[in-house]
């Protein structure tokens, strides 16, 4: 089927500028599909049709798995259709055969952009420059034109962790519309709710230095001094301890340094740092 203003081919050449930086700025739906598959060669004008459609809200990637083997390969693709929507620069949800129209568009709407996201983005905003009364204040409309808008549950968690309610912002991450569980952004938060609940009533940092130096095989100092090094973003060096930790202390607080590496691995979403890291916990695993 041809290319078309919301319907492109991808190759291995050009994912990356077409698939991974282009879902920064809206949804990228790829088809990964094979000439011989049926159900690929029905779905394919179900697909194009939609991209038509919805005009430009999102922009649709064909990936030919015979010749881009490479391409199926690294996003393990093991049927045939298999369709992976991209956002942020990631895979975030997927579909395999080829479904009706009917729940095709239920899937695509679960992901499209709302009509208050900028505002949501507006009071993101005013949360990072520590303008609470702001961003709550813009919060408050979008709640009263948008309260369905999933994206309004997460930047009220956000809110509630940036005022420092970790304990309540942790509860309320798990009451999310089940469509934002993978969400880059609720992974981030997630890890950041882990790090400032674990530091609650926590000593300083320099506190938990000293006595770690006296005693290495300290396991709630050196959980916690991570805790304080990934708040204040020494992710190297927090990994360091976690990995230390689990190697020691595997039973501490049912595994928690090994699920603590991987709440930085979320928090950063990925890069040299979290590639070498991820290796090094498989090895002291394994």
């Amino acid at each position: 089927m041809a290319d078309s203003n919301h319907s492109v081919t991808v190759t291995l050449d050009n994912f990356q500028s077409i698939v991974l930086d282009g879902s920064f700025e809206r949804p990228v739906l790829v088809d990964f599909w094979a000439d011989w598959c049926a159900p690929c060669r029905m779905l394919m004008p179900i697909l194009a049709k939609l991209a038509e459609e919805y005009r430009g809200r999102f922009l649709l990637a064909k990936v030919n798995t015979e010749e881009q083997q490479a391409l199926a390969a690294e996003f393990g693709i093991r049927s045939l259709p298999t369709v992976q929507l991209f956002k942020s620069g990631r895979p975030v949800d997927q579909f395999m055969g080829a479904l009706p129209e009917g729940q095709i568009r239920e899937f695509l709407d679960r992901h499209m952009p709302h009509p208050y996201d900028g505002l949501l983005a507006q009071a993101q905003g005013l949360m990072v420059a520590g303008d609470l009364d702001g961003a709550r204040t813009l919060l408050d409309q979008v709640r009263a034109a948008d309260p369905e808008n999933a994206r309004l549950a997460l930047a009220e968690v956000q809110l509630l962790a940036a005022s420092g309610e970790a304990a309540a912002a942790s509860e309320a991450i798990e009451r999310l519309p089940i469509e934002l569980a993978t969400d880059p952004e609720v992974l981030a938060l997630r890890g950041q709710l882990r790090f400032a609940t674990a530091l609650a009533d926590a000593p300083s940092e320099r506190d938990l230095s000293e006595r770690l130096a006296a005693n290495p095989n300290d396991s709630l100092s050196r959980y916690q001094l991570a805790a304080h090094q990934v708040v204040r973003g020494d992710y190297a060096s927090a990994l360091d301890h976690l990995l230390t930790l689990m190697k020691r202390d595997r039973a501490f607080q049912d595994d928690a340094a090994r699920k603590a590496m991987l709440a930085v691995f979320d928090l950063l979403g990925g890069g040299d740092l979290v590639a070498r890291y991820r290796a090094k916990m498989m090895t002291a695993l394994y």
